[in-house]
């Protein structure tokens, strides 16, 4: 308590009543300042003076330390300079080599066409993968077409044009697999489960499971063997997806056609009271053509309870497609199918409010959303742009 009584005096002899006198047009007015308001007031005032000297702290701490992005920035930088250096030093090397005056010039003759034949083999063993000529430029013909009389330029041309093609190679399978395995995703689909079904990951290229014994059949350094190897075993699994893509009902029923309903629960137009729908409705003009999302074999035609007129298509491994309320069936059960190919008329069979085409997409007899499967074969078709 004195300790108290103590601190009270020492703050009221610090802050002692003042009284403020203002006089405004002939009149005079007093203002009473309390001890406890000019207290307020200094740490008010205290208060606002830490804010600012911990806010200018914090800028002067951020205007001397980097950013994320400069960070980011610095790793790139640091990444590209180490490519470049690498590219540098066998470079180098390969010249080193070509001035060498022991006649090596022969050595490194035949070094370059052995690799080059390792190359043509990946590109004979990639054929199918769509894009990957386009992709895989025939940089190396062009160095070998180029009018350079020099003969040691010229060998340094195509070493460094065969880098240059294994990297185009190895980065056009690292992007378009991982697209490719994205749509696979888009659409609820396991893109492991279709790499292993096909069962096309094979050749020459893949099938050496140890570097070296490649390296000993292509007859050139393990290093650029492994590398061949890692590049094939991409493109492969490119064509593999790329082939299953092609199967799976990834395109759109209808062409032009707006979507009027989607997949889930809604209300229903009959009852108005909240009902599940399996799937999506596109709106259209009677005849409107029907087309097939994917090729298979059609494993019903008929009325169905509830979807009027309709068709079923099997396409393998669990999937199904059905278009409902249809004017018309151009079809007939057992016959095989294409993609986009005309199987129907749009129409208002069934339990139809109006003309229009309801689609569906089972997996494994359980409806799945067509939204991703069609949102997916745009990606597909993106991807092989």
């Amino acid at each position: 308590m004195t300790r108290l009584a103590r601190l009270r005096q020492s703050l009221e002899e610090l802050f002692p009543e003042r009284h403020l006198y203002v006089r405004s047009g002939g009149e005079m007015r007093a203002f009473v300042l309390s001890p406890s308001k000019q207290m307020g007031g200094a740490a008010a005032i205290a208060a606002a003076a830490l804010w600012m000297g911990v806010s200018t702290t914090a800028l002067f701490i951020g205007a001397i330390s980097p950013s994320s992005a400069d960070q980011e920035a610095a790793r790139v930088q640091a990444k590209y300079e180490r490519w470049i250096a690498d590219r540098q030093a066998r470079l180098n090397s390969a010249v080193a080599q070509l001035n060498a005056a022991d006649g090596s010039i022969n050595g490194i003759a035949m070094e370059v066409e052995k690799r080059h034949t390792a190359l043509a083999l990946l590109l004979t063993d990639v054929k199918g993968a769509p894009g990957a000529a386009e992709a895989l430029a025939p940089a190396i013909n062009r160095a070998l077409a180029a009018p350079n009389a020099n003969p040691l330029r010229r060998v340094e041309m195509v070493r460094l044009s065969q880098e240059r093609l294994l990297d185009a190679a190895e980065t056009f399978a690292k992007g378009r697999a991982e697209r490719l395995r994205l749509a696979f995703r888009l659409a609820g689909l396991s893109p492991a489960n279709y790499v292993r079904e096909s069962g096309s990951l094979g050749g020459p290229l893949i099938e050496a499971k140890d570097p070296r014994a490649l390296a000993a059949i292509l007859d050139v350094d393990e290093s650029f063997a492994e590398r061949v190897q890692q590049a094939a075993k991409g493109l492969s699994e490119v064509r593999t997806l790329s082939a299953a893509a092609e199967t799976l009902p990834f395109s759109r029923p209808t062409e032009g056609t707006p979507q009027t309903s989607g997949f889930g629960v809604r209300f229903d137009p009959f009852t108005g009271r909240p009902a599940f729908h399996s799937g999506l409705d596109f709106a259209g003009a009677t005849m409107t053509p029907i087309q097939a999302t994917g090729p298979g074999v059609v494993s019903f035609t008929g009325p169905r309870a509830g979807y009027g007129n309709a068709i079923e298509i099997d396409h393998g491994r669990g999937l199904k497609t059905r278009y409902a309320h249809l004017q018309s069936i151009g079809v007939r059960v057992g016959q095989k199918v294409a993609v986009g190919q005309r199987i129907g008329g749009m129409g208002s069979t069934g339990r139809s409010t109006g003309t229009h085409l309801h689609y569906e997409v089972w997996v494994n007899g359980r409806p799945q959303n067509p939204d991703r499967f069609v949102k997916a074969g745009r990606y597909v078709h993106e991807n092989n742009s």
